[in-house]
């Protein structure tokens, strides 16, 4: 069960957590009223999503594996390739959690009476998590992978927590997870940062893989300073009256902004000290979606 726990990456959870709430306390933001038990059965429906990835993910990529090599935020545990009786149980897991996301979702509906096209919504988020590693499509092989990790953790995580929130999507809501969606595209690209060398080794054709750690610091670079001036620039073009200083989550993304800035900068080739540095940026990232969280939360309950 121990090892099990460890392929389950339970400190990555927090981050799908905090994307959630966010996009539920946007809606509240908005003008919806905050239910805490809906919010709490909607992240129900987000978890053993997310948990299904992470069980997937590690069988599927077994052979790409660092035994004792992973880092804290890539490289797998490596479990599975030391315990290899483990290998079936994963993935059962994996398939069962799925199952779990799906059902959770129909008894929400159920519930709340909430639009049918909720179940399709999951159905799509569960499938990419599927086949972002599992044959025949692999989509993290494929050059795919980026895009679709951006679009779960950018858009759809935050999106299901103002669905739960409003029963429905709408521009008001979509205009708040472009800066999300950079920032999901960050995130997997330093991921890949410290993987380069084994990825090319197993043909895994992502896209620090192909155009190395030096585009890999570069374009976090660029996108991180995108998403702080879009904090900047939103106001001027969203006219809707909304209680939130948007200066404030501009000066908040500065952290991600600063350690990606130095990545930029430095440019490290060798993958002890790109490591380090695309781990801060990570740390950075779930650091800034925390105080943002709080923010909001402050300025829900005023």
């Amino acid at each position: 069960m121990i090892k099990l726990l460890k392929v389950a990456r339970p400190q990555f959870l927090i981050v799908g957590l905090t994307l959630f709430v966010l996009g539920a306390l946007w809606a509240v933001l908005l003008g919806t009223v905050f239910y805490p038990l809906r919010l709490l059965l909607g992240y129900l429906v987000i978890l053993p999503a997310q948990l299904s990835v992470h069980f997937s993910n590690d069988y599927f990529d077994m052979p790409s594996d660092r035994p004792g090599g992973s880092t804290l935020i890539s490289g797998g545990g490596g479990v599975l390739l030391g315990h290899p009786e483990l290998r079936e149980p994963a993935k059962w897991i994996a398939v069962t959690l799925i199952f779990l996301s799906i059902g959770m979702s129909i008894i929400f509906i159920w519930i709340y009476s909430y639009p049918f096209w909720m179940i399709a919504f999951v159905i799509l988020g569960n499938l990419i998590g599927w086949y972002y590693s599992t044959p025949p499509f692999r989509l993290s092989h494929r050059g795919l992978g980026e895009l679709c990790y951006a679009f779960i953790a950018g858009f759809l995580v935050p999106s299901m927590g103002y669905l739960v929130m409003t029963g429905t999507l709408d521009l008001n809501g979509v205009f708040f997870l472009i800066p999300l969606t950079l920032y999901g595209l960050i995130s997997i690209l330093n991921v890949e940062i410290p993987d380069m060398e084994d990825d090319r080794l197993n043909n895994k054709r992502t896209w620090v893989a192909r155009m190395g750690r030096n585009f890999g610091f570069i374009s976090v670079g660029w996108l991180l300073l995108t998403a702080t001036s879009y904090f900047f620039i939103f106001p001027i073009f969203y006219k809707k009256q909304i209680p939130v200083d948007f200066r404030v989550l501009g000066l908040l993304s500065l952290l991600p902004l600063g350690t990606g800035i130095t990545g930029m900068v430095m440019r490290p080739i060798d993958r002890k000290r790109a490591t380090r540095i695309a781990t801060w940026i990570v740390i950075m990232l779930a650091a800034f979606s925390i105080f943002v969280d709080s923010y909001l939360f402050y300025l829900a309950i005023k």
